[in-house]
């Protein structure tokens, strides 16, 4: 087993009761190449982000359109039901067409779809 590290220290966000270790996980990498589509290897993507947590992790930087939508999932896979400690952010104002390519998504009804998708 893995041994807890927390490297850069950790802070409180501003007005609440939770503490975020600064080293945190950026699951873009997650996804295939070009992150799009699924990786070569989902296993090693699960053990990849169970062993973070393991490590101390407590939030994990992800979007909706990395993959599209795979990184989410795998995220899903690999750890639910979530840590009560873990905190999982994400970004909106892209989407991914077909082509994979990145489009602006700034407009409202752009942002309130991606919001809505993800409750």
């Amino acid at each position: 087993m893995s041994e807890q590290t927390n490297l850069g220290g950790n802070f409180t966000l501003p007005n609440t009761s939770l503490t975020l270790n600064r080293m945190g996980y950026g699951a873009m990498q997650l996804a295939g190449k070009g992150v799009s589509g699924p990786p070569r290897n989902v296993d090693a993507a699960v053990a990849v982000l169970r062993e973070a947590v393991a490590l101390g992790i407590n939030h994990i930087d992800t979007s909706d359109f990395y993959g599209p939508h795979i990184t989410n999932q795998i995220i899903r896979q690999a750890l639910h039901p979530y840590p009560d400690n873990l905190v999982i952010v994400t970004k909106v104002g892209s989407r991914r067409p077909e082509d994979g390519s990145w489009v602006p998504a700034f407009s409202q009804q752009e942002l309130t779809d991606t919001i809505s998708r993800k409750r």
